[in-house]
């Protein structure tokens, strides 16, 4: 399995985000399998002709979502981050339940701005 990443200059998302986002498809599909060691920041800035600090942030994000994880001087690899982002998910919507809760939203209300807000970012 390698890599696979295209990041279009044209398009309005930044180029860490498009590099972040097609990195974590591919963890979460399996294109990527649980220990597959990524490139070098240097190595993958050149390879995709972005700035070394573009693709650290994007690693950084990435380590940050749980999707992989930093191991020193040996490299970056892919997390089992299927565990942990479910943990996180779990995480959030509780604490959007509770908030919606405390602000006297009803259950449907609530609901429906989680499913639009959900919506919006899907379908930028």
């Amino acid at each position: 399995m390698t890599l696979k990443i295209v990041i279009d200059t044209d398009s309005a998302t930044a180029p860490y985000e498009q590099l972040r986002a097609q990195v974590s498809s591919q963890a979460r599909s399996g294109r990527l399998p649980v220990g597959h060691k990524l490139p070098t920041v240097r190595g993958l800035a050149e390879e995709l002709g972005l700035a070394a600090n573009t693709v650290a942030k994007a690693y950084r994000a990435l380590e940050s979502d749980g999707v992989v994880e930093t191991r020193g001087r040996n490299g970056t690899f892919i997390a089992a981050a299927g565990d942990a982002a479910a943990r996180e998910l779990a995480a959030a919507a509780q604490a959007f339940a509770e908030r919606a809760q405390r602000l006297g939203v009803p259950q449907s209300a609530a609901l429906a701005a989680a499913q639009e807000a959900v919506r919006a970012v899907y379908t930028r």
